[in-house]
């Protein structure tokens, strides 16, 4: 066998060793990955700052969609590694290798009839969000990022397949790659070729392009993943493709979901505030969004860990891969917080550097400084959710991110700033206090849901 195939073998191995280890193994490259993703959104921003607060709002109005897309593919995504890695852990290379290919023809089935429905529906969606005077801004931006729609769509998804083998190096590899370019070619698109908000949106789904196209170089030119996801390694499934769906379409419903707060929570900050509150919490949610990374890249990696112990039936191993994810994710969060809470004055100063912008400079430190109360909560409830993802629980996970996001979180949200009258400020604490409250009801769930496998069910050792 070539140091490839070794490579490739260790990668599944892993899953299925000691579960700390293998948490690590994949958490630290999802880290970097993640983290690079999130800077998409944040290298816009920095630099369509320059175009002023107006500029600055049209582009947050679309930062939903954009959300929703990165959902459906990272749903699809988790749908790919719960199902490949449960395969894996059952030592069925052959299925695992048809399941692989599922992935890639389910998402891109769907990212042709999601590009469709954007291309239709982008406007009254704008329009409805109530984007007022900044609808031109959110056009341009909106209507080249909903044309990428397969690109964002796509990489996410291949991001999984990968996962679902255990390597969860080279989608930090090729994300590394497209986001140095999307930092060089912001600036060049925006002003050098004075596109605006255009130029943007075409800088990030170029780079997304080139992400993609190195994916399919690995798959399909190189060949040298674990998994062959062929058109000859085809042959329809039902219940594979169920398997992938029943992750897959719950989780990406649950981070449109989060997109769908979004919308509606700048609703509210436009109704109780103004379009300037928008603005500033689409602003400071893309810093929140890089402080969540550490915790999301362990949720994340804790999929592929748990399918895998699934798989194989070690559900002592899920046990201590929760527990232990849960101990390292709370302490992320609880050191991300403190960060930003200190850094709050100069992370603003980064957004608000130029002409109409300066003015949210007040808003965006107190948003900055409030709203990371809830990064420690998320620690805990993020991996905790994710364990059901793992296991096949696709709807059980859906479940519990609506009740987070949609029904408390916008429901203290709304009692806060409109019952009570605070404003944009007691906004931002309803969304606290949503998250604290299912985030502590979401880890006593996983862990009496853990219990019950093993009671249930042995080891298989």
């Amino acid at each position: 066998m070539n140091d490839e195939g070794i490579r490739n073998t260790d990668n599944v191995d892993s899953l299925l060793g000691n579960p700390e280890k293998a948490l690590w193994r994949m958490s630290i490259p999802l880290i970097i990955s993640l983290f690079i993703t999130s800077l998409y959104n944040l290298i816009d921003a920095i630099w369509v700052a320059g175009l002023g607060a107006d500029a600055l709002a049209g582009v947050g109005f679309v930062t939903p969609i954009f959300i929703a897309l990165m959902g459906i593919g990272n749903g699809l995504g988790a749908g790919s590694a719960s199902a490949l890695s449960k395969y894996v852990g059952e030592g069925r290379k052959k299925k695992a290798d048809n399941g692989s290919i599922h992935s890639i023809i389910i998402t891109v089935l769907i990212s042709i009839l999601t590009t469709i429905f954007l291309m239709i529906f982008l406007k009254p969606i704008l329009i409805a969000m109530g984007v007022g005077g900044t609808i031109s801004y959110a056009l341009e931006y909106g209507t080249i990022i909903s044309l990428g729609s397969i690109l964002i769509i796509l990489s996410n998804s291949l991001y999984g397949v990968l996962r679902g083998e255990g390597d969860a190096n080279r989608s930090m590899y090729a994300m590394l790659f497209s986001s140095i370019l999307n930092m060089i070619m912001d600036p060049v698109f925006i002003y050098g070729l004075n596109l605006g908000v255009k130029g943007a949106a075409a800088a990030t789904v170029i780079s997304l392009l080139l992400v993609n196209l190195i994916l399919l170089y690995w798959f399909y030119i190189k060949k040298n993943t674990y998994l062959k996801p062929f058109l000859s390694n085809f042959k329809f499934n039902w219940n594979i493709s169920f398997d992938i769906l029943k992750v897959g379409l719950p989780a990406s419903l649950e981070l449109i979901n989060n997109a769908l707060f979004a919308g509606i929570f700048s609703l509210l900050l436009a109704t109780v505030a103004s379009t300037d509150a928008v603005a500033v919490y689409s602003t400071g949610w893309r810093v929140v969004t890089i402080g969540t990374t550490p915790m999301l890249a362990i949720a994340t990696a804790l999929i592929s860990v748990v399918g895998a112990n699934y798989g194989a039936r070690r559900y002592e191993d899920i046990k201590t891969a929760h527990r232990y994810s849960i101990k390292i994710s709370t302490i992320f969060g609880i050191a991300i917080a403190c960060l930003i809470f200190v850094f709050a004055p100069q992370i603003a100063g980064v957004f608000t550097y130029a002409g109409t912008s300066s003015r949210l400079t007040p808003s965006l430190v107190a948003f900055l400084s409030v709203i990371v109360l809830f990064l420690p909560t998320m620690g805990y409830g993020a991996t905790s959710t994710y364990v059901f993802q793992g296991t096949g629980r696709g709807i059980t996970a859906m479940f519990q991110t609506i009740l987070r996001e949609t029904v408390f979180s916008l429901a203290f949200a709304y009692f806060f700033a409109v019952f009570l009258g605070y404003g944009e400020y007691g906004a931002w604490f309803g969304i606290i206090t949503g998250e604290l409250v299912v985030n502590t009801i979401t880890m006593i769930w996983a862990d009496r849901y853990i219990k019950s496998l093993i009671e249930n069910n042995g080891e298989k050792r």
